[in-house]
């Protein structure tokens, strides 16, 4: 007597495939780089001269070798926060309006900057500099600037910069006095990096 093998219905299969692919496309997560979150000027078709006092300027170099100058010494990239504070803070002088910088605690070195307003980063990065060694320069300016601003927010509002930020954007209180503290704070340690690569 012949025995048949009992046959398996496979028709449905091809429709379970196309579930399972659907659910994994649906279900996995793709990491995508991003970059730095700068905000670019836009292009000026007006040539504006600003005049800057050499010791207003502190030079960032980046060679070909990946290796970190600030005013023609090298420098470590972890060393490069507090490098920036003390140019940022050190209160030489005055401002435009020839007001000294009563928040600073700096040295007041009159060879290096007069006022958090004059105080510009200028960073020269070679073409041939890895990205990771641009990414870690920048993060410790950033940081340098993220320092201050904390400090001051802390001496005069009794709580971070960044705690500021975020009661800004999660709380109910009034968002017009958060913004003004954040203006405030701002104003006093504005953001002045200018990246040569993007001047040419």
């Amino acid at each position: 007597m012949n025995r048949q093998a009992p046959k398996i219905n496979a028709g449905s299969m091809a429709d379970i495939a196309f579930l399972l692919l659907i659910f994994f496309l649906v279900t996995t997560t793709i990491d995508v780089d991003e970059g730095i979150y700068t905000k670019l000027p836009r292009k000026n078709t007006t040539e504006i001269t600003v005049p800057f006092n050499d010791k207003n300027i502190l030079d960032v170099i980046i060679n070909a070798k990946n290796e970190l100058y600030v005013e023609n010494e090298i420098v470590e990239i972890s060393n490069l926060t507090e490098v920036a504070i003390n140019f940022i803070d050190n209160a030489g002088g005055t401002d435009i309006d020839g007001n000294p910088c009563s928040w600073c605690k700096g040295d007041r070195n009159t060879d290096s900057s007069d006022h958090p307003s004059k105080a510009l980063i200028a960073i020269d990065a070679n073409r041939a500099v890895n990205y990771d060694t641009y990414v870690k320069v920048l993060d410790q300016i950033y940081k340098a600037y993220g320092k201050l601003r904390d400090r001051y927010a802390r001496d005069t509002y009794q709580i971070s910069y960044k705690g500021i930020l975020k009661k800004e954007k999660s709380s109910t209180d009034d968002h017009a006095e958060l913004r003004q503290k954040i203006k405030d704070i701002r104003e006093k340690y504005p953001l002045l990096i200018v990246d040569s690569q993007i001047q040419k």
